[in-house]
């Protein structure tokens, strides 16, 4: 079995690649449904948007599935201390996320335009919502969550859904939404025709510009902020024990990784180019490369994020010194050892099917296939 300390890395980073996957798999079904309203102008123009990701939303969600359970498994107490403290926020987007398959499933369901327009904005919430809130709790992991524990590690809560939505927290959900909706964009222009093509290239083009534009003034912002420093780091072989570690707030210390490895600032340079590069392909009409670029804009942003705030985790606005990283908050060492073994099988099962599905389900949703498949289309 691997060392400790190189398991709590590489788990830092499968959490880290299973977080991706899911908003690069299951963000453009939320870009989609954000811009369904306004890409289609004809009920069949917006079938055509809904059936680009409808045989497949339900299956991308595995990758949130995934996600919390490798931090349910591999991080119990930010599982523990993040999810209550988000819980309203939680509960929020839970409900906006009912609103998907009863969208998809009850839309269709009678021809009278007053109820699919209803679910057609029901579908736009669905999309919407859990991109902002997901950005939101973001931004708040930067600002410091409000809890702390113990001496005896029972965890307590301060703050509560309002204090959460803070102007830099907003901003990082509206570049959240953003970065999914031209991601649903790119989808579109990679998959559709005609007229719905046309409205989803020049949103594409637009939505390139802005998002790469407001993340970079994210980092003029970050460079601004305090952020936490680890001032002396813990012994790397415990296991929850936040309270071994020594930890400051320092000006500008979220962008203090990027002081001592000068190759990180791929991450950042990869954001913005990308998201510039999609609006440039969609302005040319590239289906493909449009597509990848987008897909590279939300790698490098997230890649941004968790790179500016490692070794952290859950940081602590109440109590620094309850803080918690990747050496710190981590299961046992012959959980991480079983875990990783486990995601070795499965992780390339659920990948060789998901390719698998798109490939079979490859090709260009038009209007005349939505009238030809009056049974099976959405």
């Amino acid at each position: 079995m691997l060392d400790y300390a190189t398991l709590k890395l590489i788990w830092w980073g499968l959490v880290a690649v299973l977080l991706i996957g899911f908003a690069l798999m299951d963000g453009f079904d939320m870009g989609v449904a954000m811009l369904l309203p306004f890409v289609g102008r004809t009920d069949e123009e917006r079938r055509v948007a809904i059936n680009v990701v409808g045989p497949t939303w339900e299956g991308n969600q595995v990758w949130l599935v995934l996600g919390a359970g490798a931090v349910f498994a591999a991080w119990p107490l930010v599982y523990a201390a993040g999810f209550s403290v988000f819980y309203l926020a939680l509960v929020l987007t839970l409900a906006a996320l009912f609103l998907r398959p009863v969208g998809f499933d009850y839309r269709s369901k009678l021809p009278n335009p007053r109820w699919r327009g209803f679910w057609d904005w029901g579908l736009f919430v669905g999309g919407l919502v859990p991109a902002l809130v997901f950005g939101v709790a973001i931004g708040n992991l930067f600002m410091g969550v409000p809890f702390r524990f113990d001496d005896s590690m029972r965890v307590s809560y301060g703050g509560g859904l309002w204090q959460q939505l803070n102007p830099f927290a907003l901003y990082c959900g509206l570049v959240s939404a953003l970065m999914l909706a031209l991601h649903g964009a790119a989808l579109l222009v990679l998959r559709t025709e005609d007229a719905v093509w046309q409205r989803a290239r020049r949103f594409a083009m637009g939505l390139g510009v802005v998002l790469a534009a407001l993340f970079a003034l994210g980092g003029v912002w970050l460079s601004r902020m305090d952020g936490l420093v680890l001032a002396q780091v813990a012994d790397v072989n415990t296991a929850l024990s936040p309270f071994q570690k020594t930890v400051t707030y320092a000006p500008g210390g979220w962008l203090a990784n990027y002081g001592h490895w000068s190759w990180l600032w791929l991450a950042p340079t990869l954001g913005v180019t990308a998201a510039l590069l999609t609006s440039f392909s969609a302005w040319r009409g590239w289906r493909w490369p449009s597509f990848l670029a987008s897909a590279a804009t939300i790698v490098g942003i997230l890649l941004t994020a968790g790179l500016s705030l490692f070794p952290f985790v859950l940081p602590s606005s109440l109590d620094p010194q309850s803080s918690l990283t990747a050496w710190d908050a981590v299961s046992s060492h012959k959980t991480l050892g079983v875990m990783l073994a486990v995601v070795a099988v499965f992780l390339p099962i659920v990948v060789s099917y998901t390719a698998w599905v798109y490939r079979v389900m490859r090709g260009p949703v038009t209007v005349e296939q939505i009238r030809r498949d009056t049974h099976t289309a959405y």
